[in-house]
């Protein structure tokens, strides 16, 4: 079983293993000219909170290992006083983790509190409504698909992941990508394929099992799933954390 093929609205320098590498020798005011040189050219044309988050997710693993240097990007960034600089860090304060989400939060209530303008996806950016979630998988247990929709207003999407339980229930991919169809396509497969399970579930048990799924760890085999799996690994964490029991 294999998860979706992403469904990507633009194409980020930021979604590439090796710029971990490459970051981690660069100094913060490098790595901030870069990010904001990315920002002007994407977040421009960026309409949606998603397509915004899903550029942060980006960012953060190209920053990989080195959670010092997303807090040094923030200072640099709320410096910087730009209008590319409010965005980016409105970005980090919706996928970012623990302290890198409440600081880049705060500086960008403060510089927006300087006048600096502000795209319209800044209000709503990391603030989806949880939908319907559901889990696909084979009966032999072995790997499992946890899904779960979300709402920017009229506008859904989902995330993915998938469940490797020959490797503790680790992660082995995760998709990004409109809703649309997505459950009824998936109940079609379940009702084609014996061998497969579908149910639905509550937002809770979602939530628990993505939770349970990041503390196992990640195992992507294929290059493709390595990809994946990195890129998205701080939406699914942000996603999993509106799933509140």
């Amino acid at each position: 079983m294999t998860a979706q093929p992403p469904d990507e609205p633009f194409g980020s320098l930021f979604d590439d293993p090796e710029l971990e590498a490459v970051f981690a020798r660069a100094s913060p005011a490098d790595t901030l000219a870069a990010v904001l040189t990315e920002a002007r050219a994407v977040l421009t044309e960026v309409d949606s909170p998603l397509d915004a988050e899903l550029w942060g997710s980006d960012i953060l693993a190209a920053f990989g290992s080195e959670p010092g240097q997303a807090d040094e990007i923030v200072s640099a960034a709320e410096r910087s006083g730009t209008p590319e600089a409010l965005a980016t860090l409105r970005v980090l304060g919706a996928v970012g983790s623990g302290s890198l989400r409440d600081t880049a939060s705060a500086a960008a209530d403060r510089l927006a509190a300087s006048g600096i303008s502000e795209p319209d996806w800044a209000g709503s950016i990391g603030k989806p409504i949880p939908g319907q979630c559901w889990s696909y998988g084979d009966s032999a247990g072995q790997q499992e698909a946890v899904t779960a929709s979300f709402w920017y207003a009229e506008l859904g999407h989902v995330v993915s992941v998938l469940l490797d339980r020959a490797q503790g229930g680790g992660i082995k991919n995760v998709w990004v990508g409109e809703s649309g169809g997505v459950l009824e396509r998936t109940r079609e497969m379940a009702e084609q394929d014996p061998k497969m399970i579908f149910e639905m579930i509550t937002q809770a048990d979602a939530g628990g099992r993505m939770h349970r799924a990041i503390a196992a760890g990640e195992c992507p085999q294929r290059p493709e799933e390595i990809s994946s799996v990195a890129s998205r690994r701080a939406i699914l964490r942000a996603r999993a954390a509106r799933l509140k029991p």
